[in-house]
């Protein structure tokens, strides 16, 4: 890998860690077309770009949050499913479904459940704009939505938004709550996988992983500003329409 690679990979994942498009899917497909090698190190440069985009939440979010014991209360409450989920079937879900195409077809039929779900969905005149005021149960049912992105190719932001929006949150509260949940979420698997290989890097490396973890955090807040303002006046169908398409065209070059 050089900088060249680490600014690409850093841009990919600003942009799609928050979009329901499946970063992971993303990630694998560019990894393979750079023609990157796999293993320990790419592997956590994938984790370091991802502590970028957490940046990008706490640069947007932070004082808000620490502001907000509620708001912070049912992060926490909503990371629960995830945590326990996490530790207990990640491992195996991982090494069960990690092939390739797995996430292009899980990105593919995503795109297909998201295009479904806005034909069928209609936001309700009372739905649910106080994140600091959210029921417990329905930040702990949220949580438990983000689990399903454990499979590689699941968007872990369109299973969090569409959960809350099934629940009758509004759809700028839940993209809210979207980033912030990916806080613990993201810290928690990408802390542990720093930790454990930080001693197998050379200082060039570090180099390239501090390159992308700053792009990856740069373009994420471009990307969450971004998406704001989209779903003022979108849905999410182009989104879905996006990964059908994605889905196609990673396997025909991928295949």
């Amino acid at each position: 890998m050089n900088y060249f690679h680490a600014i690409i990979l850093g841009i990919i994942e600003g942009v799609t860690e928050f979009l329901p498009i499946s970063s992971t899917g993303h990630l694998v497909v560019a990894g393979r077309l750079l023609n990157l090698p796999s293993g320990d190190f790419l592997r956590t440069f994938d984790i370091a770009i991802q502590l970028g985009a957490i940046l990008a939440v706490l640069t947007l979010y932070g004082a808000s949050l620490l502001r907000s014991r509620k708001l912070l209360s049912r992060v926490i409450v909503a990371f629960i499913p995830t945590g326990v989920l996490g530790l207990t079937l990640y491992p195996f879900v991982k090494r069960l479904l990690a092939a390739p195409a797995v996430t292009l077809w899980s990105l593919g039929l995503g795109g297909v459940l998201l295009i479904v779900f806005e034909r069928w969905y209609a936001e309700p005149a009372d739905a649910h704009e106080d994140l600091s005021t959210m029921p417990y149960r329905t930040a702990l049912l949220v949580g438990l939505s983000q689990s399903v992105a454990m499979i590689p190719g699941v968007s872990r932001a369109a299973a969090t938004i569409c959960g809350g929006l099934m629940l009758g949150m509004s759809r700028r509260a839940i993209i809210e709550f979207s980033f912030l949940l990916a806080l613990p979420t993201m810290a928690a698997a990408t802390g542990l996988e720093l930790i454990s290989s930080a001693s197998l890097f050379t200082q060039s490396q570090f180099g390239l992983l501090a390159v992308g973890f700053v792009v990856s955090w740069v373009v994420a807040v471009i990307a969450i500003r971004w998406l704001l303002r989209f779903v003022r006046t979108h849905d999410f169908t182009l989104f879905g329409v996006y990964r059908l398409i994605a889905a196609v065209a990673f396997w025909r070059l991928l295949f």
